[in-house]
């Protein structure tokens, strides 16, 4: 087991509470040992139960010195804007500048039913630039489409650099990074060729905008399942991830990947599939898991990292091959990752990563 002060390796991230999670209090025993592990940051999903991603990132903040947090992702148009940055510029503060805003796009039909707009690209950019004016000391009126503010305003005094991340899958929102982003967080199940082009599409874009393609901190998200994880989890942690994401947004990870949409369409027409009474990586037995597994083909459950601690840390050197700046280990606690962070640690080259910053929203630029 690494020392309470083992050195820091910021290229690596995991996610706290990752999936469906009933006591949040677990993240402070996954901040403290992913710190431990020298994983260099944590990130946060946000869903509307016990995952909100200021009071989780609070908590991160509190019981930790070292590792980056961010929240991947909240929505913008869950919170005024000056609710959001006033958010941003304590968490920044708190954290000793170890924090980043992750914002996404979210699900359409959730804003549907919830009264909420559904997030564009336009509205992504302008609110940006409003968060950066108002931790800039800026008073702004506004009226953009990301809303009409007659007035808002934080401190005069404020000079803040808070680092902005989007989740994306898709081109435009991967443009939209590299045009306005300090970092990108990709998606679970990406193929390895996949990855390599969005990160290209990134840098495109970035230098399209007049950027450095290497200011845009791009982040790998490595399903990582290590053989020690018993079996049950290890099937519920990737076959009934990858059925989940299938369920609820599939054509678009599918037209990431490049794969066959007739597979998704067979795999959603399925009678147990279509019946299914919610998530499969939350409520489906192992009977249930075997069973959709068995309706997954290979090549898609291999867009992650499997097998021996050995094999899984060669799977996040793949990533890094494919352009990454980081990759973030998806879907596994800070003590299941320890044997891939250890084996990580014996290839990892570490003049690569030397100067990267703890901050995952920090360029790796110069």
């Amino acid at each position: 087991m690494p020392a309470p002060d083992a050195e820091l390796l910021p290229e690596l991230g995991c996610y706290g509470l990752a999936g469906h999670a009933a006591a949040p209090r677990d993240l402070l025993a996954e901040v403290r040992r992913a710190e431990e592990l020298g994983i260099g940051s944590v990130f946060l999903s946000e869903r509307f139960n016990v995952k909100d991603a200021a009071a989780l990132a609070g908590a991160a903040a509190a019981v930790s010195e070292r590792i980056g947090i961010a929240t991947a992702a909240t929505n913008h148009n869950t919170r005024h804007p000056l609710v959001t940055a006033t958010l941003a510029t304590t968490l920044h503060r708190l954290s000793g500048g170890r924090y980043a805003l992750g914002l996404g796009r979210g699900f359409d039909l959730l804003f549907d039913v919830m009264g909420l707009p559904r997030v564009t690209s336009a509205q992504l950019e302008d609110v940006i630039g409003l968060y950066r004016a108002l931790w800039h000391g800026q008073a702004v009126a506004h009226d953009g489409p990301a809303g009409r503010y007659p007035y808002l305003s934080q401190d005069p005094s404020f000079d803040e650099d808070v680092p902005v991340l989007l989740v994306a899958i898709g081109d435009a929102t991967l443009r939209l990074a590299g045009r306005v982003a300090d970092g990108v967080v990709l998606h679970t199940f990406l193929t390895d060729e996949t990855l390599a082009r969005s990160v290209a599409v990134v840098r495109r874009a970035a230098v399209e905008a007049g950027r450095d393609p290497a200011s845009v901190r791009v982040w790998a998200v490595l399903a990582t399942v290590e053989e020690s994880i018993p079996p049950e989890r290890r099937l519920r942690k990737l076959a009934g991830r990858l059925a989940t994401y299938l369920q609820g947004y599939g054509d678009v990870l599918v037209r990431a990947n490049g794969w066959d949409p007739a597979v998704l369409a067979r795999f959603r027409a399925d009678d147990f599939v279509s019946s299914f009474p919610g998530a499969f990586d939350a409520v489906g037995t192992t009977d249930d898991l075997e069973r959709v597994a068995a309706l997954l083909p290979d090549e898609w459950l291999a867009a992650a990292a499997t097998g021996s601690a050995a094999r899984c840390a060669e799977r996040v050197r793949d990533q890094f091959d494919a352009g990454a700046d980081g990759v973030v280990l998806h879907g596994a606690t800070p003590d299941e990752l320890a044997p891939v962070v250890a084996a990580w640690r014996g290839v990892r080259p570490p003049a690569r990563f030397a100067g990267l910053p703890a901050n995952p929203g920090r360029s790796p630029a110069p």
